[in-house]
């Protein structure tokens, strides 16, 4: 899309200020850009563009309640853990080099057959000889970017064979194409398509640069002169990308897809790691972790759908860029890993969800034709709605890596990764978007498998959700239930795949855990998680002279800005907010680990104000609940989204009044959300997706104020704020009113 088309969307988000009461002007979710596509002119065809979600702790007994920690995500911002520089540390260690050299030296099988795959592309002829450019252009008339590809894949598998044989005849090779384009490449240029190149090609060249830090004839001005090249020509773009996207304010993240974002991060990570700045390697990770765009982890699994099937953010635009989205992550999570941080396990393994997703969405008959109806959340983004796109068969070189992380290191299942896996395995050598050559680089023995993991349990339609992570070999799962943490547990059902399970108990409080079937026998669970039926409080705030959780799992709020205590409505007090700045701001993570819900509380609004909050739970400006007093046609308004205004989904009634108390409540089950004023039923709606299940750990869990900085703030009183596990029925909303 151009920039030009992409201003005409101002029209719309006016339009959304008016009719759908949308927040302030400011910046917008995930959306397009031209693509993400480019030549592959060496060995193969034209490529195509760890909050954890919960690892929940044991319960600790038959009659504690749930914590909101069990089973709510990890943190969405944890302090990089990279303080060190580990070399060689990118894509490949020392260690991965042995075991290659190990395999090899065995001639076993697969690594002999992805050796094969890179030898045959003829990259490392000692014949060629470089053509280094001055200028790199890409998306324009007379671009030239496929020459430095040429080179930059040459200059990686030169690299790659120099370790592996240690043949010398290599190294000085690999050596000569480095020196030639550090000591010429200045400037990189074109169209927005020059975010692609710093991002694909800067992570590359930083890849092939890496891998021959260790040899003594690189000498010491050449490896700096390289490592500025890389700190002057590639970084400052892909910084760019990730802070401003190419776009005024309104144009920030909406313009661009998933892999535009993650291209440039890995540039970001790998720039950091060869050039040994720690600030660097932190501010890729950091924004995998909690950025805006539709790169970061929370977004570009937009949703998770049960069994862990996570919804890549281009699904509904083709699988060539999905694909590309999951190999970019892949190497990301790869990078970080080898220098100390699991991104592969962040937000309950949210890469694996993706690339279950992605890959079982691919798989297909010998005529192309897709196997599997997968599951689709709907997509409404600056591009306009989506729906699934069709499986492609894309079969992209990247699934060795995500495989061998996750099955044969940690003992996980995937069992359409492997699928995948199967069809392409030996691993191509790509070029461009990524190297390929996964099955040489990183297939291992696997480890003995692990218990089944990762389990969530939460209310959806009044049942009991429960999904969780597989166990490699495992026939099938045993789904168990029991009354006490400790047991007996009763087998509900054996479930093989997707991972998922649905009960409907009678009411009470249950226990559940999932144990694997295996040649070497029953495995039990690693996790057993408590779930009230049909709910119970989760938090209370009587807002009565201080902000303290009156339902006991202290969940305190803290009230921050201009706050102060007034008259209550039986003659207590109450929290007065000022309207200015005056927020109560609730535990990271509060309600994370809910599905369905109810929220319910007492305010006193003195002065309306259009789009001003009751509660806004979120961590930035893209994904969030919202429950506002009046939008732009004046109703009450509740709405979930994760690609910011975009797509609310939203249910509306009634008018909020000023000048008097009056009790407000919504509930979802399932995808249908409910409101109530004053004890009565104002609106229902269908087709609300995004339950705070799917908002992670939100950072910014607010009641009267709005994740957009330009938004009003609440301006007068609230007491008798209550969250419930469960959607209540009408008749206790009347009796909380009452």
């Amino acid at each position: 899309m151009s920039d030009e088309k992409n201003a005409n969307l101002l029209d719309r988000r006016t339009f959304f200020l008016g009719t759908a009461g949308a927040l302030a002007l400011g910046t917008t979710a995930c959306g397009g850009g031209s693509g993400g596509s480019s030549f592959s002119p060496i060995g193969g065809a034209a490529a195509q563009q760890a909050p954890q979600q919960q690892t929940p702790a044991a319960v600790a007994g038959a009659d504690s309640p749930g914590t909101p920690d069990s089973p709510a995500p990890e943190p969405t911002t944890p302090e990089p853990t990279v303080h060190k520089i580990v070399h060689p540390g990118l894509l490949v260690t020392e260690d991965d080099l042995q075991r290659i050299r190990d395999k090899l030296a065995a001639n076993a099988e697969p690594w002999v057959g992805g050796m094969n795959m890179m030898l045959k592309t003829n990259n490392t002829n000692l014949d060629a000889n470089p053509r280094p450019l001055a200028l790199v252009t890409r998306g324009v008339d007379g671009e030239n970017y496929w020459q430095m590809i040429g080179d930059m894949v040459r200059a990686l598998h030169l690299a790659l064979r120099w370790n592996i044989s240690k043949d010398e005849r290599y190294a000085k090779k690999a050596v000569e194409f480095l020196n030639a384009w550090s000591s010429t490449l200045t400037e990189l240029g074109g169209n927005s398509n020059v975010f692609l190149a710093s991002g694909l090609y800067g992570n590359q060249w930083a890849n092939a640069a890496e891998l021959m830090r260790s040899y003594s004839g690189w000498a010491k001005e050449d490896v700096a002169r390289f490592q500025t090249m890389l700190l002057n020509v590639f970084y400052p773009k892909a910084h760019d990308f990730l802070v401003n996207h190419n776009g005024t304010e309104i144009r920030k993240v909406t313009h661009y897809w998933a892999n535009w974002d993650l291209a440039n991060i890995c540039a970001v990570y790998a720039i950091g790691v060869f050039c040994d700045r720690p600030d660097l390697v932190a501010e890729a990770s950091n924004y995998y972790k909690s950025g805006r765009g539709c790169g970061a982890s929370a977004n570009n699994v937009y949703y998770v759908h049960p069994g862990y099937l996570g919804q890549w953010q281009e699904s509904h635009r083709d699988q060539g860029h999905s694909t590309l989205g999951i190999s970019l992550a892949g190497m990301l999570c790869q990078m970080a890993w080898n220098q100390g941080e699991d991104l592969f396990g962040y937000w309950n393994n949210r890469l694996l969800a993706g690339a279950e997703y992605v890959a079982k969405t691919n798989l297909a008959d010998a005529n192309g034709n897709a196997l599997y109806t997968m599951p689709f959340a709907p997509y409404d983004g600056v591009h306009g709605a989506g729906t699934a796109a069709a499986g492609t068969n894309q079969l992209r070189p990247n699934w060795d890596l995500i495989y061998s992380h996750y099955v044969s290191r940690k003992g996980l299942s995937a069992p359409w990764t492997k699928a995948m896996l199967d069809k392409i395995r030996p691993e191509r050598v790509d070029g461009g978007d990524q190297p390929g050559i996964g099955t040489l680089l990183y297939a291992r023995d696997p480890v003995p498998a692990a218990r089944p993991s990762g389990l969530s349990a939460f209310l959806s339609d009044g049942k009991v959700q429960l999904s969780w992570w597989g166990t490699a070999g495992a026939s099938q799962y045993l789904v168990q239930r029991a009354a006490s943490p400790n047991g007996p547990f009763t087998t509900l059902a054996p479930v093989t795949d997707p991972r998922t399970y649905t009960d409907d108990p009678d009411q009470g409080t249950w226990y559940y855990r999932i144990d694997a079937v295996t040649d070497a026998g029953e495995m039990t669970g690693a996790d057993t998680l408590r779930v009230a039926v049909p709910g119970e409080l989760w938090l209370h705030l009587p807002l009565n002279g201080d902000a303290n959780d009156a339902s006991g799992r202290g969940l305190h709020g803290q009230l921050i800005g201009g706050t102060s205590w007034g008259e209550g409505r039986n003659g207590g007090s109450a929290v007065q907010l000022d309207g200015r700045s005056g927020h109560i701001q609730l535990p990271d993570g509060a309600v994370s680990a809910l599905g369905d819900f109810t929220v319910a509380v007492w305010v006193y609004w003195d002065t309306a104000s259009v789009i001003a909050r009751v509660f806004d739970f979120g961590s930035n400006d893209v994904a969030y609940m919202i429950l506002i007093l009046r939008d732009g046609n004046k109703q009450l308004r509740f709405s979930g989204s994760r690609n910011q205004f975009w797509k609310e989904e939203s249910v509306a009634g009634g008018e909020t009044p000023t000048g008097r108390w009056v009790h407000l409540a919504v509930t979802l089950s399932g995808t249908v959300g409910t409101l109530y004023m004053d004890g009565a039923q104002v609106a229902t709606a269908d087709g609300i997706w995004m339950n705070p299940f799917q908002m992670g750990k939100t950072t910014r869990t607010w009641l009267g104020r709005s994740q957009y900085g330009g938004d009003p703030y609440f301006k007068g009183r609230m007491q008798d704020f209550r969250i419930y596990s469960g959607a209540k029925d009408a008749a206790f909303i009347a009796d909380l009113a009452r």
